[in-house]
């Protein structure tokens, strides 16, 4: 199997495509992130293909919010399909649910997305500051609610590993692009190797993969540049 520390996120239309991307890939990636986009189009049974028949480790990037009781129930109905990795977001009050119905899935809990910078976070009301910092402070306090690691942009990964409340953390960073590739709508971005240089056990790379020419050759490049 491949380095897991590489998860590719299949941002395609529907599990069809998804697994059509799975089988080009092959061998050469081990891990795969299926979010929200491709929750109607097959997404959770894609999920289960890819992780029962063809021995895939599954991140579902769900992003879940909402009061405690729901998150616990949407939690648990997951956690009977024996998946790696679900999202949600950062608010304690979050984490603490969800940690309390995660099974053995890990809770990753999303700090600030890799798709927003300050100007964004002052439009949404978000407490002003430096997003690194911001990004810290959500961590932190994740942590303690009982999240096993954290969502955020590579470059604020060596600030959350510097965390005291970090150790046996897991930190997955989105937001990773290849010298050279297109950014699209990420803003908070760093290479694959400087992202795991950073702190992160594992990045998300989603286009520069499944939209390149040649999506094997993509993956092997990226891991090369891991090894």
């Amino acid at each position: 199997m491949s380095d897991d520390r590489l998860i590719v996120a299949l941002d395609v239309p529907n599990a069809l495509d998804g697994l059509a991307m799975a089988e080009t890939l092959g061998d050469a990636v081990s891990f795969y992130k299926i979010g929200l986009g491709m929750l109607t189009g097959g997404g959770l049974a894609l999920a289960n293909e890819l992780k029962d028949e063809h021995g895939k480790r599954i991140f579902l990037d769900m992003k879940l919010f909402d009061i405690g009781a729901t998150v616990e129930a949407a939690v648990r109905g997951l956690a009977q399909f024996d998946l790696d990795f679900l999202t949600v977001h950062g608010d304690p009050h979050v984490v603490a649910a969800a940690a309390q119905a995660k099974g053995d899935m890990k809770i990753l809990a999303v700090t600030i997305l890799t798709s927003l910078d300050r100007a964004d976070l002052d439009a949404s009301l978000i407490a002003p500051g430096d997003i690194a910092d911001l990004v810290a402070t959500r961590a932190a306090r994740a942590f303690e609610a009982g999240a096993d690691g954290v969502i955020a942009s590579p470059r604020e990964a060596a600030a959350i590993r510097a965390l005291p409340e970090a150790r046996d953390k897991l930190i997955v960073t989105p937001g990773v692009r290849p010298a050279g590739a297109a950014l699209g709508d990420q803003k908070r971005t760093e290479t694959p190797a400087s992202a795991i240089e950073a702190g992160a056990d594992h990045i998300v790379v989603g286009r520069p993969i499944h939209a390149a020419a040649d999506p094997r050759a993509a993956a092997q490049a990226i891991l090369d540049e891991l090894a």
